[in-house]
């Protein structure tokens, strides 16, 4: 396992997501959803939280590519399980659910995971989506001096109430609202554990045998879903298919990101430089840009 544990102010960055339908895609996630359109350059669009003005002008985090003629994801298959939209207060989350009740888009779930109150839904291609709010970190529940983690029912009437209760709907997500964690179908669970904990620094916060694992840094519950759910050995999806193209790890200082890039190279894995970025693959695929604040 890391012998460096990545710092406490490590976060992630932009989610990078392929879809079918540019224009279908940008009006859910910005009329159901709540994201405002940063830019559109040609085939992709740079979604944000948030309106205009000073208090929304931070730099897009979340990237929608459209590959006209694009399959399905295969069920059995590694990549994108979901990306979770975080919400920086349940009030926020309760307007959430009522943007979705008001557009009548189906939802795929709810629960309280003890440590966080989450919606559970896909866009319009079934890339997945959960979007959630953490309970103040005071109150996370531990057991054995670690953190518990649970998948109780969800009240979603009183939740809904709550969002309801103000009679005009906000339109838009909160300006904080960010990119929380991102999980992922993955082929051999220890192969990928060993890799984001091993390699890239990341602390082990819970694991459910050899079917899930959650990791993160400084503490926060997860970062990083990892689960083998599309099945054991599972291959990478095809590269004309929707879900996800990849995500981004931020690390507060270059030296921290030379730690990483150390460790990757000493593992043999292959590095590739961008323009402000480095790419590393996880053993199934998953692509992940390493960079700086």
């Amino acid at each position: 396992m890391a012998t460096t544990t990545l710092p406490a102010a490590t976060t992630l960055g932009a989610a990078h997501l392929i879809v079918t339908d540019l224009d279908r895609s940008v009006r859910f996630y910005t009329e159901t959803l709540g994201f405002t359109t940063r830019e559109i350059q040609g085939d992709t669009a740079y979604l944000a939280a948030g309106g205009t003005g000073p208090s929304g002008d931070e730099a897009p985090w979340l990237r929608l590519t459209a590959l006209p003629g694009a399959r399905p994801k295969p069920r059995r298959s590694t990549g994108l399980y979901h990306i979770a939209i975080l919400t920086p207060n349940r009030h926020a989350l309760a307007h959430s659910l009522r943007r979705i009740a008001e557009a009548r888009y189906p939802m795929q779930g709810a629960s309280d995971h003890l440590v966080s109150e989450a919606l559970y839904l896909a866009d319009p291609d079934g890339n997945g989506l959960e979007i959630y709010r953490d309970r103040p970190r005071a109150d996370w529940p531990l057991v054995d001096g670690k953190l518990a983690m649970g998948s109780e029912p969800l009240d979603l009437e009183r939740l809904l109430a709550e969002g309801m209760a103000n009679s005009i709907a906000q339109t838009r997500l909160e300006p904080a609202t960010r990119l929380g964690h991102v999980h992922l179908h993955v082929a051999d669970l220890d192969a990928a554990v060993n890799f984001y904990a091993g390699v890239l620094g990341f602390d082990i916060m819970a694991r459910m045998g050899n079917s899930a694992a959650f990791l993160s840094a400084g503490g926060y519950h997860h970062h990083l879903g990892l689960n083998t759910w599309a099945g054991v050995g599972a291959p990478p999806p095809p590269a004309d298919a929707v879900g996800l193209r990849g995500f981004e790890i931020v690390l507060p200082a270059r030296a921290d990101l030379d730690q990483v890039l150390e460790r990757a190279h000493g593992a043999g894995i292959d590095i590739a430089d961008h323009q402000h970025m480095t790419e590393v693959r996880d053993p199934s695929g998953n692509a992940v840009w390493l960079r700086t604040v």
